[in-house]
C-alpha cells in the first residue's frame, strides 16, 4: 500500500512538474503571452476553454496557414486568433494579413496591419484555459507565481517525506 502512494505521488510531482514547465516557465522564457479561447471560431481543433501560447513573430516571417493572435483595433486590448488565409496591402503600400477562423464560413472583414499582430502559436493545450479563465485575465500572472511557488512546495515536501520514510526505514532495520 506504501509503494502505490508512493508512485501516486511520484506521478502526481511528475504531472505538476509538466504543467509548471508547459503552462509557466516555456512562456515566460520564450516571452511569449498566453491567452484562452473563448469562442467557436477555431473550433474543433482550437475550442473554447484552449490555453494558447502566442510566441512575437516578425511580420515578416508569417505565412499562409499560421495561426495569429491579433488585436481587433490597434491599441485595445481585444484580441483574436485565426488563420492566416491570404494577404494583402493598403493603398499606402502597408502589408496585410487576410485572416479566417477555421470555423468559420468567410474571411474576418478587416484586414490586419503589422501593428495589430501579437504574435503567432506557439503551442496550444486543451480545456486549460478555462482553469486560466476562472482565475481572470488581469491577475493571471500573479496565479501563475502563486501556482508555480505551490507546486515547488509541494514537490520539496514530497521529496521531504520520502527522505523522512527511508531514514526511518533504514534505521529500523539496523
Amino acid at each position: 500500500m506504501a509503494s502505490a502512494g508512493r508512485l501516486a505521488n511520484l506521478v502526481l510531482l511528475m504531472v505538476a512538474v509538466f504543467a509548471a514547465l508547459v503552462l509557466i516557465l516555456v512562456p515566460k522564457a520564450t516571452g511569449s503571452q498566453t491567452y484562452s479561447v473563448l469562442t467557436n471560431s477555431m473550433a474543433p481543433k482550437y475550442s473554447p476553454g484552449t490555453f494558447l501560447v502566442v510566441k512575437p513573430a516578425a511580420f515578416s516571417e508569417l505565412k499562409y496557414g499560421d495561426v495569429v493572435t491579433f488585436q481587433l483595433e490597434s491599441g485595445r486590448p481585444a484580441v483574436e486568433t485565426h488563420r492566416i488565409v491570404g494577404f494583402g496591402a493598403t493603398q499606402a503600400g502597408e502589408k496585410t494579413l487576410i485572416t479566417k477562423g477555421d470555423n468559420n464560413d468567410i474571411n474576418d472583414p478587416k484586414p490586419v496591419r503589422e501593428l495589430q499582430v501579437k504574435g503567432k502559436l506557439f503551442y496550444a493545450v486543451p480545456f486549460v484555459g478555462y482553469a486560466a479563465n476562472a482565475l481572470g485575465n488581469a491577475d493571471r500572472g500573479l496565479w501563475m507565481t502563486a501556482g508555480a511557488a505551490g507546486l515547488i512546495g509541494y514537490g520539496l515536501l514530497l521529496i521531504v517525506r520520502h527522505i523522512r520514510s527511508r531514514r526511518r526505514n533504514s534505521g529500523a532495520a539496523a
